[in-house]
């Protein structure tokens, strides 16, 4: 009967029907169970480890001889095979020299990979995966020029990010025919800390990562579309999720010094007691000053430090601790209207307010809990704690509203955030069938104190107090997501469900407002077929979401608190060589009206349906063992719906962008980069009537690295263009002028910049 019964799931899994709404995930739970309940052999278990530093490697392909069989180590870099004697695999991961091991049954099979530079050769299309190749390597990390981890955003294909602020205030970002603000429409994590911060006092989502130590981030991963049921809120246009490494291989020391009064200083130390008792702890700081091309110095200062400590507590549980602390503070120029440069009263690099600017910190704490269990099961649990505070000036409109003080305003932001992350994995194979099955949860509550917009003049002196209040935002979610791997074929479903809670005390109206709920259902559906190890499809369907500020929703009564994005995806990966792998998608998304809390003027503004359809391109060719080419193509058609022919354009949206460049790596000696972004120009209003401008820029790196010590030079902006970084469409009135004028303002893109480095290992 038993037999019977798993022949009939065996044949018709691949029919499983996607149903809006409905919590077709759990069969999965039904198929685990007819798994646990087989005849199942006997395990060969293992575990893949840097050779270094002994951390687990994700991801890793385990292929067994004499078979196409492969599957993926887990987080903690643990597989298991279904034998009841001796295999003999191959191990291979990118970035690391592949390895033949001989595994036996019960016993602990350790594999150790030893660092090497990446082989495409040996890089297959996994069919157990949905997401494997979006993974950015420590090697384009290291390559690429950063001056914060918010720069490593741009290594995403398809994602730029704009500057317009002096530094410290998070960056612009867009991605798949989106303007995202500071991120409205993109989940940033980072260790799984959330980066986003929700009904944040200058724009929702606003996500600032200058809190993390570059040479740190050990991984990014990332996904376009709401297509990833463990995202969740702001998932719409992507994710990006960033992990620092657990362990360093090495400490070392970093000096920098450059044009615009560059000076920054790194040190990251291993810990003594990372060498006793299965347990590991290094800390890290990071020093910056910059002042910019600006005529105003923007005497930008940043301070960060994070120290992580990893304890086995037993065969199989380990735990994570991490603390981190971050501040800043800087002065900035803001944005410039094109008269005043054509007038000839201002330069590209001058300032109408040159007292704009502001600081802000946060202090972090994570405790994060792996367990693993029979089969290689694993359950994952995070707690977290971060405080928060941020002050910003600017002046956009400088004396549209306020012809005698200006129009320059305060926002302040200071709050405590608490949450919970918790996921078990269970895997589960019998024959062809492969079924791994993801339950989570998670709570993250928001509390801030006096969130407030005010006209302020020279930043000392309150003009007018607009808006001043608490917010308090509690988000809660449980999702199951489903990964069934049938032959070829790859099926992924899941669904996440979501539930609100928003107050908003209002400290300059009297009268409050109810509190309001809301829940939401993400279902997501992808759909996958190896038709060989070198060619594969693929579909995805998924709803996304992203939630609108708590005053937004406290003041519209419940009205568009959670407007939905649905998108698809039709795509395919392919290895036509050995050293050329090729990605492509054609994908499409449609967003429900919005009310947007335009945090500079303390109003909501209802932005209408938009539908975006695009093709997102990649490539990736390996012309020798150590020199390597890549070229990103992004094309996007965002338009606004019933809104009229020629006024539906969706200000600032990307059409067309690219980025790509040469890479030489060598593990010693000589390696660097050639690095190039493009963004065509594109409208800056709804009507097309002002042109937000593209730019070219170039950017080089160079190093030589000895294990002692390295010596590099970085350049930005090699062919020192003239470009615009951030531009808008802003109605403004200068001192003396009799009336406003509606133009493009930018703020400028730095000119040629090198900066030298040094760094000593130990």
């Amino acid at each position: 009967m038993k037999k019977k019964l798993f022949s009939y799931l065996n044949k018709h899994v691949a029919n499983v029907r996607f149903q809006r709404n409905k919590c077709v995930p759990f069969s999965g739970l039904f198929f685990s169970f007819i798994l646990l309940t087989g005849n199942a052999k006997a395990q060969v278990n293992g575990k893949i480890i840097d050779v270094i530093t002994k951390e687990p490697l994700e991801f890793a392909e385990v292929t067994t001889i004499g078979t196409s069989a492969t599957i993926l180590s887990n987080k903690v870099g643990a597989f298991n095979l279904h034998s009841d004697s001796a295999v003999t695999v191959l191990i291979s991961h990118i970035g690391y020299e592949s390895k033949t091991q001989q595994l036996y049954p019960h016993k602990n099979n350790v594999i150790e990979l030893e660092q090497a530079g990446v082989n495409l050769a040996n890089v297959t299309i996994a069919q157990n995966s949905s997401n494997h190749f979006n993974t950015i390597s420590k090697i384009d990390l290291n390559l690429s020029p950063t001056k914060s981890s918010q720069d490593i955003l741009k290594l995403v294909p398809g994602l730029f990010i704009a500057q317009h602020a002096g530094g410290g205030k998070a960056e612009q970002i867009f991605l798949r025919g989106f303007d995202i603000d500071h991120g409205t429409d993109i989940k940033i994590t980072a260790d799984g800390l959330p980066v986003n911060m929700i009904s944040h006092a200058h724009g929702q989502g606003y996500a600032d990562l200058h809190f993390i130590i570059p040479e740190l981030v050990s991984n990014v991963d990332y996904g376009k579309g709401p297509y990833f049921t463990e995202q969740g809120n702001l998932n719409t246009a992507g994710y990006v999720s960033l992990q620092t490494v657990n362990q360093l291989s090495k400490s070392r020391v970093r000096v920098e010094s450059g044009q615009f009064n560059t000076f920054r200083t790194l040190a990251l130390i291993d810990l003594p007691l990372s060498k006793t008792r299965n347990q590991n702890a290094y800390i890290g700081s990071e020093f910056l000053y910059f002042d910019g091309p600006f005529n105003s110095p923007q005497s930008f200062h940043r301070f960060n430090a994070q120290g992580k400590y990893n304890v086995a507590l037993s065969a199989n549980n380990s735990l994570n601790v991490l603390v981190s602390a971050f501040s800043s503070k800087w002065n900035a120029s803001g944005q410039i209207p094109e008269r005043a440069v054509k007038d000839g009263s201002n330069d590209r690099f001058g300032a109408i307010d040159d007292t704009e600017g502001g600081n802000t910190n946060r202090h972090n704490a994570s405790v994060m809990l792996r367990s693993v269990f029979k089969n290689e099961n694993l359950l994952e649990q995070q707690a977290f704690y971060s405080r928060y505070n941020f002050q910003l000036f600017s002046n956009f409109t400088f004396f549209l509203n306020n012809p005698v003080t200006g129009d320059q305003i305060k926002q302040t932001d200071h709050r405590n955030i608490w949450g919970y992350n918790a996921k078990y994995t269970v895997h589960h194979t019998k024959g062809t069938l492969d079924v791994t099955t993801i339950i989570g949860a998670s709570i993250r509550l928001d509390k801030t104190e006096n969130t407030g917009l005010s006209y302020t003049k020279n930043r000392t002196e309150l003009v007018e107090q607009l808006q001043l209040g608490n917010i308090t935002e509690q988000n809660t979610s449980v999702y199951i997501d489903e990964k069934i791997k049938l032959n070829r074929f790859l099926l992924n479903v899941g669904a996440r469900l979501v539930h609100f809670n928003f107050l908003y005390f209002d400290k300059v109206k009297e009268q409050q407002k109810e509190a309001q709920n809301k829940a939401i259902v993400s279902p997501k559906i992808n759909l996958q077929y190896s038709i060989t190890n070198n060619l594969q499809l693929y579909t995805k369907l998924g709803k996304g979401f992203h939630s609108n500020d708590t005053r937004v929703v406290i003041a519209n009564e419940g009205r568009q608190i959670l407007p939905a994005a649905y998108g698809a995806d039709l795509g395919f990966i392919v290895k036509p060589a050995n050293n050329v792998l090729l990605n492509a998608a054609l994908w499409y998304l449609y967003s429900e009206q919005e009310f947007v809390y335009v945090g500079d003027e303390g109003i909501t503004e209802p932005s209408g349906k938009s539908r975006r359809t695009g093709l997102d391109f990649s490539a990736r060719y390996q012309i020798s063992s150590h020199l390597f080419a890549d070229a990103n193509v992004n094309l996007a058609n965002p338009r606004f719906i019933n809104k009229p022919k020629g006024e539906n354009y969706v200000p600032l949206a990307p059409r067309f962008t690219s980025t790509g460049g040469i890479n030489y790596v060598a593990k010693e000696g000589l390696h660097g980069s050639v690095r190039y972004k493009f963004i065509k120009n594109r409208p800056a209003n709804e009507a097309n009537t002002v042109t937000a401008k593209g730019y070219t820029i170039l950017d080089a790196t160079v190093s030589y690295s000895k294990p002692k010590y390295e010596l590099g030079i970085v350049i930005e902006n090699g062919l020192n263009a003239t470009w615009n970084e951030a531009q808008f469409d802003t109605e403004s009135r200068l001192k003396n002028e009799p009336a406003p004028v509606s133009e493009l303002h930018f703020t400028p893109g730095t000119p040629f910049y090198a900066r030298l480095k040094i760094a000593f290992f130990f």
